[in-house]
């Protein structure tokens, strides 16, 4: 018989949590609501908001003219704002408070590292594309460098001036030790690099954690969105704690061959990931054969 237990740890952050409760407060009285982007990068979730009348657009062009407009935890660059304005379209920001102060945190960075004839660098550690990240490079006007890994940092190199300051900054949701690696990769070539500690407390004390879970059972079922950043940084983690690790969408993916009887088996998931489903997922190993 399996033994299956969710991670304590796993499910919405507050951000998440923040938005999807603005958006169910706000459809509880009208028949829609327009997301700037998936709310969350949960597919199972997004269908269920869809039902009560959310609809996610990928432009405020979608939206008709005096539309109200979720802006999802992952905040917008100022140029989203306002087209809004323009558009007279209304907008509940439910911008996760972490990320705001990440890009105020870099507005103020570009401005002191291009005061008096200075021409230092924004470098941004998250994933190139990533919601997120655009915001946050939008908040200099494009002018920063994104790098996903140490691969493209080293790419990267020759196009550095190190004689001029660089202030790096990480992805809310990246992984810390990645983090230091770039960190250390500047460092050994001599950058005078000032490091901002940006990764969210939350995420960044569940590495340790989720590690210690992933190592304590057989099988590990980590259940995320298949677009989840955070997701993919995470189940990597267990991965490597647990190679029986296996990333699930849902129920449906389940294969009973992946277990062998008397297997104690750890359910958790991504930030981006609700408690219903994880438990859906527990119910359903559970109720294996």
């Amino acid at each position: 018989m399996l033994k299956v237990e969710i991670d304590p740890g796993s499910g919405f952050c507050g951000g998440v949590i923040r938005a999807i409760t603005r958006a169910e407060s706000y459809l509880s009285g009208e028949d829609r609501l327009y997301s700037l982007g998936a709310i969350v990068h949960n597919e199972a979730e997004l269908s269920r908001l869809e039902q009560k009348g959310l609809v996610t657009v990928g432009s405020l062009e979608e939206v008709p003219q005096g539309g109200t407009v979720l802006i999802r935890a992952h905040g917008e660059p100022p140029a989203t704002y306002k087209e809004a304005n323009s558009r007279n379209l209304t907008l509940i920001d439910c911008s996760c408070p972490v990320v705001l102060q990440l890009q105020k945190s870099i507005r103020e960075a570009y401005a002191r590292m291009h005061s008096e004839g200075l021409h230092g660098q924004v470098i941004i550690f998250g994933r190139v594309g990533h919601a997120e990240v655009l915001g946050l490079v939008g908040q200099v006007g494009g002018d920063a460098l994104v790098v996903e890994n140490a691969q493209m940092l080293e790419e990267k190199l020759s196009s550095l001036d190190f004689s001029q300051p660089m202030e790096i900054f990480s992805q809310t949701t990246k992984s810390p030790t990645e983090y230091e690696e770039i960190c250390q990769l500047l460092f050994s070539r001599g950058a005078r690099l000032i490091v901002h500690n940006t990764i969210c407390a939350q995420v960044a004390a569940r590495h340790e954690k989720l590690a210690a879970f992933a190592s304590a059972h057989d099988v590990i079922l980590f259940v995320s969105g298949k677009t989840s950043s955070n997701g993919k940084v995470l189940s990597d983690l267990c991965r490597r704690a647990n190679p029986r690790t296996y990333l699930i969408g849902g129920t449906e993916e389940i294969d009973p061959a992946w277990f062998n009887d008397r297997d104690r088996v750890g359910i958790c998931g991504a930030t981006s990931t609700p408690k219903w489903l994880l438990e859906s997922v527990a119910d359903a190993v559970s109720a294996l054969k």
